[in-house]
């Protein structure tokens, strides 16, 4: 059964995660939001994606708490999954997400590997790593200063704060902001608009704009997984994680 659904129609294929209400990911939900997304980037009748999701939030992240193999082997299968997410900045179609809800942590990677976001008011963006206890991933070293900036990007890493659509859209982090619970009708009629210029033309403009971003992202990724691995080992860390999931503030130590 997959987690993903996959509907092509006016030049748009249109990618939901199906994982409600969070969607949280994990390596399979990755691999088959990536084989979709080549999939339909070898189709000469897609000419833009959306990513969307299926429920309350576009994304929470990976879910440490339950599963998605990361209380095995956190390390190991983190390498993995960062593998299969490299291939998504590989996609020479345009990617517009729809963003409602939150994106929390590697949610919030997954959005910002797009071209565009489209949000409303409600929309949340949280990078809440720092709040766990361990360093950024998903690519975030990259993508998030390449938006926002360096200083904006390290205030939202450093403190972990929330960020809502109007703002995102203010410091660059989202592009538009939709009437309420309209991001994905925004996003798909944007995608339309995109869809009808010529299609050599937009992959060469946006394979200019893009340039490198793949190489730097998984260079990004290697040394992001080497500071998680050795972040997770931390007290400070287990604190992070047992606080986020019994619902209270962490009371770190530095150790």
């Amino acid at each position: 059964m997959t987690d993903v659904s996959v509907v092509l129609q006016d030049g748009v294929g249109l990618l939901e995660m199906r994982r409600p209400p969070a969607n949280f990911f994990d390596e399979q939900l990755i691999g088959q939001l990536v084989d979709a997304a080549r999939e339909l980037d070898d189709d000469p009748r897609c000419r833009a994606l959306v990513l969307a999701s299926e429920g309350k939030h576009f994304c929470a992240g990976a879910d440490f708490g339950t599963g998605g193999g990361f209380e095995q082997d956190r390390v190991a299968v983190s390498g993995r999954l960062y593998r299969r997410a490299i291939q998504l900045f590989e996609v020479g179609t345009p990617i517009i997400a729809a963003v409602q809800g939150a994106a929390v942590g590697g949610g919030l990677g997954l959005a910002c590997a797009a071209d565009f976001r489209v949000v409303d008011s409600s929309t949340r963006f949280v990078a809440n790593f720092a709040l766990l206890g361990f360093h950024q991933g998903f690519g975030l070293s990259v993508t998030l200063p390449d938006l926002v900036g360096q200083r904006v990007a390290a205030d939202l890493l450093m403190t972990g704060r929330r960020v809502d659509g109007e703002e995102a859209v203010h410091i660059g982090l989202a592009d538009r902001l939709s009437d309420p619970g309209r991001q994905r009708e925004a996003a798909l009629k944007w995608a339309r608009t995109v869809a009808a210029a010529a299609p050599l033309a937009v992959r060469s403009i946006r394979a200019t704009l893009r340039s490198g971003i793949a190489e730097r992202v998984r260079s990004a990724l290697d040394h992001e997984l080497a500071e998680q691995a050795r972040l997770w080992a931390t007290r400070d860390c287990a604190e992070g994680i047992a606080a986020n999931l019994e619902r209270r503030t962490p009371v770190f130590h530095g150790e």
